[in-house]
């Protein structure tokens, strides 16, 4: 029968849940370090917090917080009040980051109460993986904490949105997530001292995992002279053994860094505290690391004075006064030995590294049997190259500063270098030794350990088999066919497998079969020579290809000239490809460095803050290609898809065709993706706002006219007189023209992007397809609004755009109230219905047949009308239907009354004008041809379609 403990070993997936959150713990701590460093640097500061008017409310939200009061603060908090949209904005990612440290804090929790109810053993020299992981995710939650404790802003910016939120969102009140964040700010004021508290329960596994250091570390932790001793690293020193194999019994030990073992002990025992007083074991081992350096590293350039820290936490605790002469002892010693050890350690790499690397130049066959060496050779200089720029930028007050400057320090890195390209340049020589050693060697070796096991449970066998069947299935036909390896579910399933041998009363206790624990870390790092040598070798990228695409652009603010889209991408494909040629002969990991200029050229601007693509295609389709749209100089064109110049005298620089058209947006939404469409999207909302806003008031000036012409819109005489008074109509059809023309070419963009995303990834966009089209608009629409918005990221049409209701409902100031927003909406439809007629006296108001629509693109206005009318009534949790169907019934009476006279001049492009009122029927999701016909005829639609295209000439080239 199992017990409870292997039970949960099964059941909770340990060893998935270490990688996620490991993984996932670099993320949010990179997301910390990035927060601190925008807060300190006064030029990317939130403008919330330099800016003179957000004073007091800064002042008094630190004052209070977390306890906020948002009513009886009100005077203190009226200038978030009035950008409250603003700071929703700008704060949200700062927020969501603060929420992501909440959630792993949790998760994290959850699992280190999960292993100790597990009662797992760790043991490095045995279960590697998960001892490595468990001490990692301690490392980096602790570091995640520290980080969080660093930004001075945190309670602001947290405050500060809930202020604005509250504001935002009034009945519902403060976002759920603020208690709790308010909370862990409070409980992690003293970072160390909290942390320490938490990892009470489990000081017994880190202690006994940080112990098992014990042996591998102090060997690890030998001088220059001793290195030198054991002729390390040296193929020359036994000639007889050169082609032998480099095996141990602790393979990935051998290439652990140091710096990430003395983080391991030090942050380790901050945490653990009591079992410095309890074990001399670990009271050796933390003496050891402390004097081996005064600062470890937190995240890139942030770093901890670990002398100071420790001496000013044990200060503060009961019962820890002896530690306090051992810090200060080892401190003394730092700082009198240590720069001339590690410069003696350089110094005998340096030379290593030369002897190694010209042996290998000569015979690199011996990479295959030597690659532990070679990573050994990187791991120790590595290790020596951090210390000395942790140190360099902050040396210590000694009588030998010059311990911290090494002239030399380029000749190391040089052959660094050197057996890096090796590797890369030998790699089929490295994969085809280690193919044979794993099929040939590990897995004999593996069925023989497995074969003289007594006991072995069904879950456990099962794991084993799949090793030695994987390992016996790899064949060099594989190799020499070019077949790419992936033994990556082999090291997830040898990490399962530590798992459940490792939890307390397991039947297959690997800690008692220390033979099957060397063979399978052996084979592991066989397996990495086969797939992983790059991620190992975690070398930095060092080609700059960031301005060569905003280069590639031909960008021209002057005379906004910029590349095709068309272009652009075909030059990054070759740009891209010859790249690919070059990392045969250079040491270049192309494909991540495409993958991450590429992505961040979908961001405004880049890591150096400069414009990107993006940026550079958002300002030129608004200010090149819309504006000259807005102005009838370029025609939109449905039955082509595209835009098109106007003949007229004054040639256009650019051919609006060659830009908007599919293939252009196409590769528009190949090259800045989804994130780049959204800023882009973003751009285009600011445009119809701004118009939406003129169109507001527009309607306020009119109010008493259009409020009767609303009451009288069938009695023709009212409405004649009414007309003359009205004032403004060209106004109103102009600016919906505009709004119509960027909704349309927004239209188009999204439909690229959802061919886009089809052809990447249809496995993620098929999924969104069908959840949107299962929800209606009648249902809940903060539901539906949350689907629509996953599905417009995706490209796909919605019957209500969320980003258009979003900016709409952005725009809607404390001072008015719902209904008069409902109003003025309804009056500006009986507004640009009883315009209409004023079309037919624009000679460019003509519907051309090879266009699909009106020379001066008034046949826009369907979509201006429909997808504005139902973006301000969701606003307003209004019915959409029904007022679309008010604006039938006022459009068709108006045009209808057009035929009554055939001697006004407004019937002489009569019929294209009946033709938007079928339009916007057509393209309306709301609205029906039944609908229509109840109010306008079939009969004049049919004549006026007759009419049009009577007048279209055909001509045969």
């Amino acid at each position: 029968m199992l017990s409870v403990t292997r039970i949960m070993a099964y059941q909770f997936k340990l060893a998935e849940k270490l990688l996620i959150l490991n993984e996932r713990g670099q993320g949010v701590l990179i997301r910390m370090n990035h927060i601190k460093k925008v807060c300190t640097d006064s030029k990317r500061r939130p403008s919330y917090f330099t800016e003179k008017s957000m004073e007091s409310s800064v002042k008094y939200i630190n004052r209070k917080f977390p306890n906020i009061d948002i009513r009886g603060g009100s005077q203190h908090l009226s200038s978030v009040q009035k950008q409250k949209s603003a700071v929703l904005e700008g704060l949200h990612s700062y927020y969501e980051s603060f929420i992501d440290v909440m959630e792993f804090r949790d998760h994290v929790y959850e699992l280190l109460n999960t292993i100790d109810a597990c009662q797992c053993y760790f043991d490095i020299a045995v279960n590697f993986d998960l001892t490595k992981n468990y001490l990692d995710l301690i490392v980096t939650y602790a570091s995640v904490i520290y980080m969080l404790s660093r930004i001075d802003d945190k309670k602001a910016i947290v405050g500060m949105y809930n202020c604005a939120f509250e504001h935002s969102h009034g009945a519902f009140g403060h976002d759920p997530s603020f208690p709790r964040l308010g909370q862990m700010f409070i409980e992690y004021d003293h970072p160390w001292k909290k942390l320490s508290e938490e990892f009470g329960p489990h000081t017994k596994s880190v202690t006994g995992a940080l112990l098992s250091l014990r042996m591998v570390y102090p060997r690890r932790n030998l001088s220059a002279d001793q290195w030198r001793s054991a002729q390390l690293l040296s193929l020359l020193a036994s000639p007889a053994a050169m082609l032998s194999p480099t095996c141990c019994d602790t393979m990935a030990c051998e290439y652990l860094s140091m710096e990430v073992m003395e983080r391991w002990i030090l942050i380790g025992f901050l945490l653990c505290h009591s079992s410095l007083n309890a074990n001399a074991d670990s009271q050796n081992l933390w003496k050891m690391a402390l004097r081996n350096g005064l600062y470890l590293t937190v995240i890139r350039d942030e770093i901890l004075n670990i002398h100071k820290l420790s001496e000013d936490f044990f200060d503060s605790l009961k019962g820890y006064s002896k530690r306090i002469p051992d810090i200060k002892e080892c401190k003394e010693y730092v700082i009198i030995n240590c720069g001339a050890l590690r410069r003696e350690k350089r110094n005998f790499l340096r030379n290593a590294l030369k002897e190694l690397t010209k042996v290998l130049e000569d015979e690199p066959a011996l990479l295959g049997p030597k690659a532990l060496f070679v990573f050994m050779a990187l791991s120790f200089s590595r290790d020596e190259v951090l210390w000395l720029v942790r140190h360099a930028e902050n040396i210590p007050k000694t009588k030998t500063p010059e311990d911290y400057a090494d002239s030399q320090m380029a000749e190391l890195l040089y052959y660094m270098e050197k057996l890096r390209t090796l590797l890369a340049q030998h790699r089929y020589v490295i994969q085809r030794y280690h193919l044979q050693y794993l099929s040939q060697y590990d897995a004999l070796a593996l069925n023989d350990t497995i074969q003289g096991m007594y006991v072995c449970p069904e879950e456990e066998s099962v794991l084993m088999s799949s090793f030695v069947s994987t390992l016996s299935a790899l064949s060099l036909k594989h190799l020499d066919a070019g077949e790419e390896f992936d033994l990556k579910p082999f090291r997830l399933d040898w990490l399962r497998l530590q798992v459940y041998t490792s939890a307390g009363k397991a039947a297959l206790a690997l800690k008692d079969y220390p033979d099957l624990a060397k063979v399978m870390n052996m084979a592991q790092f066989h397996t990495r020579m086969m797939d992983n040598v790059n991620e190992l070798l975690c070398f930095p990228l060092m080609c700059e290809v960031y301005r060569v695409i905003v280069q590639m652009a031909n960008y021209n603010q002057s005379t906004h000239e910029i590349a095709r889209p068309t272009d652009l991408l075909a030059g990054i494909q070759a740009y891209v490809t010859s790249l690919h040629s070059l990392s045969c002969y250079i040491n270049i990991d192309v494909t991540r460095l495409v993958k991450n200029v590429l992505l961040q050229q979908t961001q405004p601007l880049d890591s150096y803050g400069t414009q990107t693509i993006t940026t550079l295609y958002t300002n030129w389709f608004l200010e090149g290609l819309l504006r000259q749209a807005s102005s009838a100089l370029i025609v939109h064109c449905p039955t082509t898809q595209c835009f098109v110049n106007q003949n007229t005298e004054n040639e256009q620089s650019f051919h609006a065709e060659e830009y908007a058209d599919i293939c252009g947006l196409r590769s528009l939404a190949e090259l800045i993706g989804p994130y780049g469409l959204k800023f882009l999207n973003e751009n285009l909302m600011w445009h119809i706002i701004s118009q939406v806003g003129e169109l507001k008031k527009l309607v306020s000036d009119n109010m008493d006219v259009l409020v009767q012409m609303r009451a009288n819109f069938e009695n023709p005489e009212a409405m004649s007189d009414l007309q003359k008074k009205l004032t403004g109509c060209e106004n109103v059809l102009k600016r919906m023209t505009i709004i119509g023309v960027i909704l349309s070419f927004r239209s188009m963009v999204q439909e690229a992007l959802a061919e886009i995303m089809d052809r990447h990834c249809p496995f993620l966009t098929r999924p969104i397809k069908c959840l949107k089209d299962f929800i209606y608009p009648e249902g809940d629409i903060k539901v539906t609004l949350g689907v629509y918005e996953m599905a417009s990221a995706a490209g796909l049409p919605c019957e209500i755009d969320p980003t258009l209701v979003s900016a709409i409902a952005n725009m809607q100031t404390d001072n008015s109230s719902i209904e008069e927003e409902f109003k003025i909406t309804c009056l500006l439809l009986v507004y640009i219905a009883v315009s209409l007629p004023t079309l037919c006296l624009d000679p460019n108001s003509f519907y051309r047949r090879e266009h699909g629509g009106h020379q001066n693109n008034i046949h826009c206005l369907a979509t201006a009308v429909n997808h504005l009318a139902a973006a301000m009534f969701t606003v307003q949790r209004k019915n959409i239907q029904t007022q679309l169907q008010e604006f039938l019934k006022v459009a068709s009476s108006i045009l209808l009354q057009l035929g009554q006279n055939v001697e006004r001049m407004e019937i002489k492009n009569r019929d294209s004008v009946y033709l938007i009122l079928h339009m916007i029927v057509e393209q309306s999701p709301f609205l029906s041809q039944d609908m229509l016909e109840m109010c306008f005829p079939y009969v004049l639609l049919r004549n006026a379609y007759r009419e049009v295209h009577k007048t279209f000439i055909h001509t045969m080239g």
